[in-house]
C-alpha cells in the first residue's frame, strides 16, 4: 500500500511542477505561451496540447530528462496538470474530455536512427525521422468496455492489455456468466496503423531501408499519408510475437506509439503548408549560394557541376539540370492547376552515360528516386492496396508518390510492360495518382517530375526511321515529355579521342579527374535553395516565346503541325526554370531564348520527319504530316479506281496512277499497299487484283 501512495503521491507532485511550468513559461514576447493555448482549447475544439520540448528544458531540465526515461508516468501527470488548468477556465469543457486529453511532445530533440532502435530503447520516449510508406484504415479502439449483467444490471468493466482485451468471466455482483457489451459505458478512440521508412537518403550503401510500424490514435490519425517525410516523438512499445493463437514464443517485436507528429523542415500545421525539405541550409551556405549566382559565368560553371565524370552533353546536362529546378505549379482561381515540373526523355544508344546522369541526378535533387523498368510494375510505380496480417486494407505508395515535390528518375523506359506504364499517363500531365482497389477509392499527389531514358528497339537508332518506329513507346506517352533527345553514338576522331582521354584519365587519378566547379554538397543546396524563388515572365520573353510560336505554326508546307500548345507550355516552363536557376525573379529575353535553344535542339534529333528532312512534330504525335498526306492520296486514287461499284482493282493500273502524282516511287507504292492490306484498309480477291475491305 506504502508504494501505492507513494507512486500516487510522485504523480500527483509531478503535475503540480508540470502546471506551475504550464502556468508560468513566458516565451521571449513575455506571452504565457502554454496557459494561451490550454485557454484556446474550446474554441479550437481540441483535445490536445503540444508542449515544446526546448521550452520544458529551459524552465526545468530536471523535468525534461525524466520524459525520456519515464515518459508514460511524466505524460500522465501533464495530462492531470492541463486537465486542472482546464477545470478553472472552462469547467464544462474540460469534463466533457477528461478521459481524451492528451499532451504532446513537439520539437523533441533525443533523436535517434530508426537502425538505432533495439531493446534498450523499450518504454523510452524518442524521436525518428522517416518517411510514412503505408497507412491503413481508420478503427476504433477500445479503451475500456463496460459489460452489463442481464440479471441485476450491474456494469462490469474489461480491463485492456496492450491490445488484448480480458472479458469478464462472470458478474461481480451476482456470478451470473450472461454479459453483454454496453457501448454508452465503454470508451473508445480512433486507431491507425502507419508504417516508417528510413529516408532514401539516410540508407548506407548496398542496405535493406528499415521500418517499423507506428500505432496513432486520436487526433493523430490521418495526420500523414503515404509519401510525407515526418518526425515522429514516440514510445518504444513490445509485442509478443504468435506461433499460433494458442503458442506465444519468448520473441517479441518492437513498435512505436505515436505522440506526435512533425512534418520535416515545417511545422506540425495543416496539410497545405507543409514542406517536405529535408536539406537545412544555413546562413552560411546563403552566402555561398547568392555568391555563386552573382557571377557572369554562373549558369556554365552550373552545367560543369552536373556529372562531371560524363563528357559532353551539354544540353541534356542543362536540360537536367532546369528539370530538377523546375517550374512553379500555377494555381487557378477555379481551381485547376498548370503543371509546373518537368518531364524529359533520353533516347539513345547503348552506352552513351545515359543511366550516369539519371544516377547523378537522383543524387542530387533535393527529392530524387531512381528505379529500373524492369522490376517495376503499377502499383510499384503508383500506389497498391495490400491487405495486412490483421486483414486492415492498406494503401502503400509507390514511387511517384513517394517522390512527390521532387524527381523519379525511370531508366529501361522502353522495358516497362505497356500496362504498366499506361499508370504514368495520369502522373505526367495532371499529377495526381488515383488508385480503386478492394474498396479503397484514393487520388494521392504525384507532383513529379520524370526523367527518364529508353533504348530504340533495334539496339542501335536507325536515322532512317522517326522515332516513333525507333522507341517503342505510345504516342500519348511521348506527347506529354517536355523534352526528347536523341543520343546518338557516332564516330568522329576528335570527339572520341577526347571522350577516351576524359575516362582514362578518371581511372588513372580518381581523386583529381572530373572535380567538380561547384562542390556537391553545395551543388545540391543550391539547387534546393534555387526552388524557393518564383520567377515573374516579362513582356520581352513573353513576346519572344509568342513570335517563336506563331513562326512554327505557320510553318510554309500545307498543313504540317510543327508545334502544338503543350510545346507553348514547355517552352514557359523552361524558360522560368532557367532564371529561376540563377536567382532571379524576373523570367528575362535570355531565358526565353534559351529555352527556344533547347526545343530546337530537339526538333533536330527528335522532331525531323526522315521522308522530307522537315522539322515536323507530328513524327511524335504518330505519323508524319508527308506520311498522312501521302496515305490520304492513296486511298483517293483507290476509291477513284474502284468507282462507285467497288470493283477490283487491277496492282499494275493502281501503282502506275500512284507514281503518276509524283509522290510515290514503284517500291513505295507496293509499300503502301503492303501496309493497307496489314491494316485491313484493302484485300487480295485474286492474285494481283484488290478490293476494298
Amino acid at each position: 500500500m506504502n508504494e501505492q501512495q507513494e507512486e500516487e503521491q510522485t504523480t500527483s507532485a509531478l503535475a503540480n511542477d508540470l502546471e506551475k511550468f504550464l502556468r508560468a513559461f513566458k516565451d521571449r514576447d513575455r506571452r504565457y505561451k502554454f496557459f494561451d493555448r490550454i485557454n484556446h482549447m474550446m474554441v479550437d475544439n481540441s483535445n490536445s496540447l503540444v508542449i515544446d520540448y526546448i521550452d520544458l528544458d529551459t524552465f526545468n531540465p530536471g523535468l525534461a530528462k525524466r520524459i525520456t526515461h519515464n515518459p508514460d508516468e511524466m505524460l500522465e501527470a501533464f495530462n492531470e496538470a492541463v486537465l486542472y488548468i482546464l477545470n478553472e477556465i472552462h469547467p464544462d469543457y474540460a469534463q466533457e474530455i477528461r478521459d481524451k486529453i492528451k499532451v504532446r511532445i513537439g520539437n523533441y530533440t533525443v533523436q535517434k536512427g530508426l537502425r538505432d532502435i533495439n531493446a534498450e530503447m523499450i518504454d523510452k520516449l524518442i524521436g525518428v525521422s522517416g518517411m510514412v510508406v503505408r497507412s491503413s484504415e481508420v478503427k476504433p479502439l477500445a479503451k475500456k468496455i463496460g459489460y452489463r449483467c442481464l440479471n441485476c444490471n450491474t456494469i462490469n468493466e474489461a480491463q485492456l492489455k496492450g491490445l488484448i482485451l480480458k472479458k469478464p468471466l462472470k458478474c461481480i455482483n451476482c456470478s451470473e456468466k450472461e454479459l453483454e457489451m454496453d457501448p454508452d459505458n465503454s470508451i473508445f478512440t480512433d486507431f491507425q496503423l502507419v508504417r516508417l521508412q528510413e529516408l532514401p537518403e539516410d540508407l548506407p550503401a548496398g542496405q535493406l531501408p528499415h521500418y517499423i510500424e507506428v500505432t496513432v490514435m486520436g487526433d493523430l490519425v490521418d495526420r500523414c499519408r503515404p509519401g510525407d517525410r515526418i518526425m515522429l516523438t514516440g514510445i518504444v512499445r513490445i509485442e509478443q510475437e504468435q506461433i499460433s493463437p494458442q503458442v506465444k514464443t519468448s520473441l517479441f517485436r518492437l513498435r512505436m506509439e505515436g505522440n506526435n507528429i512533425e512534418y520535416l523542415g515545417g511545422i506540425a500545421g495543416t496539410k497545405d503548408t507543409r514542406t517536405l525539405e529535408r536539406i537545412s541550409i544555413s546562413t552560411e551556405n546563403e552566402k555561398q549560394i547568392l555568391a555563386i549566382a552573382n557571377k557572369a559565368d554562373a549558369y556554365d560553371k552550373l552545367i560543369a557541376s552536373f556529372a562531371p565524370h560524363v563528357y559532353g552533353h551539354e544540353v541534356i546536362k542543362e536540360a537536367i539540370l532546369l528539370l530538377i529546378v523546375g517550374s512553379i505549379t500555377k494555381k487557378l482561381d477555379d481551381g485547376s492547376t498548370r503543371r509546373g515540373d518537368i518531364n524529359i526523355l533520353l533516347v539513345g544508344d547503348p552506352g552513351t552515360a545515359k543511366s550516369e546522369m539519371l544516377k547523378f541526378a537522383a543524387k542530387i535533387a533535393p527529392r530524387g528516386l531512381y528505379t529500373s523498368g524492369r522490376g517495376s510494375t503499377a502499383a510499384g510505380l503508383t500506389a497498391a492496396v495490400i491487405r495486412d496480417k490483421s486483414g486492415i486494407m492498406m494503401l502503400e505508395a509507390g514511387a511517384v508518390v513517394l517522390g512527390d515535390q521532387g524527381l523519379v528518375c525511370i531508366d529501361e523506359f522502353d522495358k516497362i510492360k505497356a500496362e504498366d506504364r499506361s499508370a504514368l499517363h495520369e502522373v505526367m500531365e495532371q499529377q495526381t495518382c488515383s488508385v480503386a482497389k478492394g474498396g479503397i477509392v484514393a487520388t494521392l499527389n504525384a507532383r513529379t517530375s520524370i526523367l527518364s531514358a529508353a533504348n530504340p528497339m533495334y539496339g542501335k537508332y536507325d536515322p532512317f526511321k522517326n522515332i516513333t518506329e525507333n522507341v517503342n513507346l505510345p504516342i500519348p506517352l511521348l506527347t506529354r515529355f517536355d523534352l526528347i533527345y536523341v543520343i546518338r553514338d557516332t564516330p568522329e576522331k576528335e570527339k572520341d579521342s577526347r571522350i577516351a582521354g576524359h575516362i582514362l584519365e578518371i581511372h588513372q587519378d580518381a581523386e583529381g579527374a572530373a572535380q567538380p566547379a561547384i562542390d556537391i554538397d553545395l551543388f545540391s543546396k543550391y539547387l534546393a535553395f534555387s526552388k524557393q524563388i518564383e520567377p515573374k515572365l516579362t513582356t520581352e520573353a513573353i513576346n519572344i516565346i509568342r513570335n517563336y510560336y506563331m513562326k512554327m505554326r505557320n510553318v510554309d508546307s500545307e498543313g504540317m503541325i510543327t508545334v502544338t500548345p503543350r510545346q507553348l507550355e514547355g517552352l514557359i516552363r523552361l524558360s522560368t526554370a532557367r532564371a529561376r536557376s540563377l536567382l532571379r525573379d524576373k523570367v528575362e529575353a535570355e531565358d526565353a531564348e534559351r529555352a527556344i535553344y533547347l526545343v530546337q535542339r530537339m526538333l533536330e534529333t527528335a522532331g525531323v520527319d526522315v521522308n522530307t528532312g522537315k522539322v515536323d512534330l507530328g513524327v511524335l504525335h504518330g505519323k508524319a504530316h508527308s506520311e498522312v498526306s501521302k496515305l490520304k492520296m492513296f486511298i483517293e486514287i483507290f476509291n477513284a479506281l474502284s468507282g462507285q461499284d467497288k470493283n477490283e482493282v487491277e496492282e499494275k493500273n493502281f501503282i502506275n496512277e500512284l507514281v503518276r502524282t509524283g509522290k510515290f516511287t514503284q517500291d513505295e507504292a507496293r509499300t503502301f499497299i503492303r501496309k493497307a492490306m496489314q491494316n485491313g484498309q484493302i484485300y487480295e480477291r485474286k492474285s494481283g487484283f484488290y478490293a476494298k475491305a
